[in-house]
């Protein structure tokens, strides 16, 4: 709580202690009715400030206005009647109730993104080679600078680590609880705490371009895309706020001078307090404060689970998302060769592998380096020479005087060796070994699937998502093999990046419902057109491009797809709250209206038709903050 809600808490303490303690105090007349404006002032006399400023400002029509036009006129009537002026301290009370309430939910859903605020760093530690550690700005930190993060310190700026071993905690940007380990070659990014051991990291960034840095570009830039819920609001106000002004001015003219007309005596004060009811009861604020509220909170909320919404427009049309299309690599597998299967012929498999592995000793192609991780003694005191590499067909090379060769088919057509069909023919990329013409078996190399890939499918069918779809440049027998593994619905191998956007376009076309939208998952700098086409695209923060994330609407900071399902919960719940705001704060409103036009609603009415329901749409919108990120199985 911060210290202006203190003090307004203070007043409104301090005068609800006022008016209790008032039916027991000795005073009558002119000094019960100064006791009671005394009590006025003290809470509403900043309702009253701003309410002056509006009309100098020549901006009258607001909140404030309708509150003290409304208070003021009760405090005239009260006189008139020589009444204590209860019900206008009440109606100020009230709303002070209320809006404190308001401003203790914002601040309460502003923590959870001030807290990610912090996670940019104030400094660096540069080592000049002295034994000294400098701390420098983090702007002046150039790519390729060695900088030292020890125990208990961010990590400044995005990097590789080139020595140590340690414990990173990485909730502030993924969500996550259980801490990763880093170690010597491990990609690092900044904003993350350093735990228990020293780092030395090599910098890949500048520190602007750093992932902290961006995320809190997409924190700041969020607040200003509004929700088309918003804008209704925001439009709403604007006209309803002064429709009610002059409605609560006929209300107190027209009846009266419409009784005269009949030969009736009207009662004026009457009308006057149906009209000053009318105006506490139109104050717009559940709807003006509430529905900003329920998507700043989800924001909010998101965030804490590793999801970054670049804005409330985003929130609200992720929730409507019924067909959800992904890229394959890196998206919904890990985007890392592994071995899978070894298939010997002549050779026993430790044997195959370890030939393939020296063949494939210097060449730094993803499926070498697979096969590399594999056999991990392969610097071993084999002699390996010759080593030829063969464009399009793969590696030949001589290992202590047995000439080996490591390619495709194509490549064993070419030396004369009989191949065969793998067994698991599409299942992966299969490497045939050949020793001296002979064929010697094949290796399975494939791309390796998240672990929880699956169940998020299941969590987004659960979500209500009708289609999953999934988009590859792999070939269609690959495409097909995972989408069945991981239960897509539909799958689309072969395509380039133009063929994915007229793809997404065909999906979009499809649409049930209007109202329905199309999303894209992806990762990589060639997911960047189709990320911008779809209704609304989402990226993998932390392996995934710049332009990727550039280009997306939503980014998620761990790279697990569970955390799609995790946002779409969270928007559904928001837009859920949100309309359910709106139909309940109108529908109370409009049923009070008739009763006050009717002179059956009195000002205590008028007070839970404002204040009330402000107090039940905000408390409701705070629920947007608490979603359970969704658990594997």
């Amino acid at each position: 709580m911060n210290q202006k809600q203190k003090r307004n808490l203070i007043r409104i303490l301090v005068t609800a202690a006022l008016m209790a303690a008032a039916p027991l105090l000795p005073i009558q007349g002119a000094v019960r009715s100064a006791y009671y404006i005394l009590c006025y002032l003290l809470i509403g006399f900043d309702i009253l400030k701003k309410a002056l400023h509006g009309i100098a400002c020549r901006q009258p029509f607001d909140e404030t206005l309708l509150m003290a036009v409304a208070s003021v006129g009760a405090i005239a009537l009260s006189a008139v009647r020589g009444e204590a002026c209860t019900e206008a301290v009440a109606v100020m009370l009230f709303y002070q109730i209320g809006e404190w309430f308001q401003s203790y939910a914002v601040g309460r859903s502003r923590k959870s993104i001030t807290e990610l605020m912090d996670i940019c760093p104030d400094y660096a530690n540069i080592d000049r080679g002295d034994g000294q550690l400098e701390r420098v700005d983090p702007d002046d930190v150039e790519i390729g600078t060695q900088i030292v993060v020890e125990p208990g310190e961010k990590i400044p700026i995005d990097g590789v680590v080139t020595s140590g071993t340690s414990s990173i905690d990485t909730a502030a940007l993924t969500g996550e609880s259980v801490p990763r380990t880093a170690r010597e070659g491990d990609s690092v990014i900044s904003g993350c705490i350093n735990m228990t051991g020293v780092l030395r990291i090599r910098t890949t960034k500048e520190f602007g371009e750093s992932t902290a840095s961006k995320v809190l570009e997409l924190i700041e830039d969020a607040s200003s895309r509004k929700s088309r819920s918003e804008e209704f609001i925001t439009k709403f106000a604007r006209i309803y706020t002064p429709a009610v002004v002059y409605s609560a001015l006929a209300l107190a003219v027209i009846p009266p001078v419409i009784l005269i007309l009949l030969g009736r005596n009207p009662v004026w004060t009457s009308w006057i307090y149906r009209a000053l009811t009318f105006l506490v009861i139109s104050c717009p604020c559940a709807l003006v404060i509430s529905i900003p509220l329920s998507f700043f909170a989800g924001i909010g909320g998101a965030s804490r689970n590793g999801v970054l919404v670049k804005g409330s427009n985003y929130l609200e049309t992720l929730a409507n998302a019924k067909t959800v299309v992904f890229d394959k690599t890196g998206t919904l597998t890990k985007g890392v060769f592994e071995v899978q299967m070894l298939h010997p012929d002549t050779l026993d498999p430790k044997e195959l592998l370890h030939l393939a592995a020296h063949v494939e000793r210097y060449s730094n192609h993803p499926i070498a380096s697979s096969i590399k991780r594999a056999y991990e003694n392969e610097a071993d005191s084999c002699a390996v020479e010759n080593i030829e590499e063969i464009a399009g067909y793969g590696v030949r090379a001589e290992i202590n005087g047995k000439t080996v060769c490591v390619g495709n088919a194509k490549f064993m057509d070419r030396i004369g060796a009989k191949w065969h069909v793998c067994p698991n023919d599409g299942s992966g990329t299969v490497i045939h070994v050949a020793v001296d013409g002979v064929y010697a078996g094949h290796i399975v190399i494939s791309d390796v699937v998240k672990p929880h890939s699956a169940a998020a499918l299941r969590a987004l069918k659960q979500a209500g998502v009708r289609k999953t779809v999934m988009l590859t440049g792999d070939t269609q027998k690959a495409a097909d093999l995972t989408a069945s593994e991981l239960g897509v619905d539909e799958a689309f191998g072969g395509l380039l990046p133009q063929d994915k956007v007229a793809k997404v376009e065909e999906l979009i076309a499809e649409k049930q419902s209007p109202k329905d939208t199309v999303a894209f998952v992806g990762d990589g700098i060639n997911d960047a057109p189709v990320l911008s086409r779809a209704d609304v695209g989402i990226a993998m923060g932390a392996m995934g491009s710049d332009a990727a994330i550039e280009a997306a609407d939503i980014v998620l900071m761990d790279d697990d797809p569970l955390s799609i399902a995790t946002a779409i919960r969270i928007s559904r719940k928001c837009l859920r709250i949100v309309t359910a705001n709106i139909w309940f704060a109108i529908g109370v409103k409009l049923l009070c209206l008739v009763l006050a036009a009717l002179g059956f609603a009195g000002m205590w009415l008028a007070i839970f038709a404002d204040v009330g329901v402000m107090i039940l749409c905000v408390l409701n919108a705070v629920r947007c903050m608490f979603v359970k990120p969704v658990k594997p199985e």
